[in-house]
């Protein structure tokens, strides 16, 4: 077995059981891609067993601090196991569901969804990457699903000089239609395709947001409601079931908004309440509060604007500007669902923003909630940076 021996002082993140080990917090030894290593302190101390990258700054993944643990077939089964029986207890009213969320469930750069009688799979780091054909069948072992898709095309593979690949890694065809599932979620159905949708197929992340979102158009009466970034309209079907007569999904995709209208039909609601417009967001706010258009609600779900805490600076500066253009574009008492998914943006700086973006627009507004992922996308206590999405629900000031 290799050694991964830290510098004098390093190993204080994995004794916090941070899964983490940064290429220079290592003193000396390598490992293969992928490959098992043992961490060891400076004075030899065992610290934990992990996968080895040898091309990424995260230069060990944290498996095990168990000095007995092996980290072989049984390991990953056993991991898998825990993670389906957590979803499990969780009783997630949808077929629509994450199983596995990398770190959180002990399994670094894994990322497991649900769709249907389909899983679609992201191996992201070089540890999954070598366990690819072992996981994939336990994965199918223990759900039952026959069909596993892999969405391994996230720009992190590059990070850890691993090539992208979209492709059935078990069963599936060459029908396109094969890859599309139609999933159920607060009494909705919403069609999802794991090989050209976005991430896994769609933002399970968003889903108790998306019914939050219903309750509260209803709750405050609101008929006309921009979604912003709309993607393939889930927002929009929430603000329908609401009781909206007036829903706009904006994207830049087409794609996308012709999915947003076929999941409006799908779901029995009149089209006449619905419009797309295909458009860059900042660009169509600004001619809206040219037009003097306003509205009773409005969802801000932009993309990551902030990968890393070195983007900051710059992504708080969009941010803000869209908040501060919704916030205008509101009518008195309006309501704003904002978010960021982010990872260097923190909740408290996202608040900040967002408050700053209402003093620039000289409006006031009450806190009504802050909003955060799905139950089945866990943030852990030693893995704080597993909290990437954050929102806050805001009702303008009358």
């Amino acid at each position: 077995m290799k050694i991964i021996k830290l510098r004098e002082g390093k190993e204080r993140s994995l004794l916090r059981r941070h899964p983490w080990v940064f290429q220079g917090s290592v003193e000396k030894g390598k490992g293969d891609s992928g490959e098992t290593v043992r961490v060891e302190s400076h004075d030899g101390t065992f610290l934990a067993w992990g996968a080895y990258s040898p091309e990424s700054q995260i230069r060990v993944r944290a498996w095990s601090w168990q000095a007995s643990e092996r980290i072989d077939a049984a390991f990953f089964e056993r991991k898998l196991e825990t993670a389906l029986a957590l979803r499990a207890r969780m009783a997630i009213a949808s077929d629509g569901v994450r199983l596995v969320h990398g770190e959180a469930d002990g399994l670094p750069g894994l990322v497991v969804d649900q769709y249907g009688d389909i899983l679609s799979v992201q191996f992201l780091a070089s540890g999954v990457e070598r366990w690819k054909a072992t996981i994939a069948d336990a994965l199918l072992r223990l759900t039952g699903c026959t069909r596993l898709y892999e969405r391994s095309d996230a720009s992190v593979r590059a990070l850890e000089g691993l090539p992208s690949v979209r492709a059935w890694l078990r069963g599936g065809s060459d029908d396109p239609a094969a890859s599309v599932a139609t999933i159920h979620e607060s009494g909705w159905k919403l069609s999802v395709d794991v090989a050209e949708g976005h991430k896994t197929g769609y933002y399970l992340d968003q889903r108790e947001n998306r019914a939050r979102f219903a309750e509260l158009v209803r709750k405050y009466g609101c008929k006309s409601v921009l979604n912003c970034f709309s993607y393939t309209g889930g927002f929009s079907v929430a603000a329908l079931a609401g009781g909206a007569t007036r829903v706009i999904s904006v994207d830049s995709s087409a794609p996308a908004l012709a999915l947003a209208t076929a999941h409006v039909k799908l779901n029995g609601f009149n089209p006449r309440h619905h419009e797309v417009r295909d458009a860059d967001v900042n660009a169509l706010l600004r001619e809206l509060l040219k037009t003097e258009e306003r509205f009773d609600a409005i969802v801000l779900d932009p993309p990551k604007f902030a990968p890393t805490a070195a983007h900051a600076d710059k992504a708080s500066r969009a941010y803000k500007d869209i908040n501060r253009l919704a916030l205008k574009l509101l009518k008195p008492g309006g309501l704003l669902l904002t978010f960021s998914c982010s990872g260097g943006i923190s909740a408290d700086l996202f608040h900040k923003i967002v408050a700053g973006a209402a003093m620039d627009a000289e409006v006031d507004g009450a806190l009504l909630e802050r909003l955060e992922g799905a139950p089945d996308h866990p943030t852990t206590l030693f893995f704080p940076e597993g909290e990437y999405l954050k929102g806050l629900a805001i009702l303008k000031a009358s």
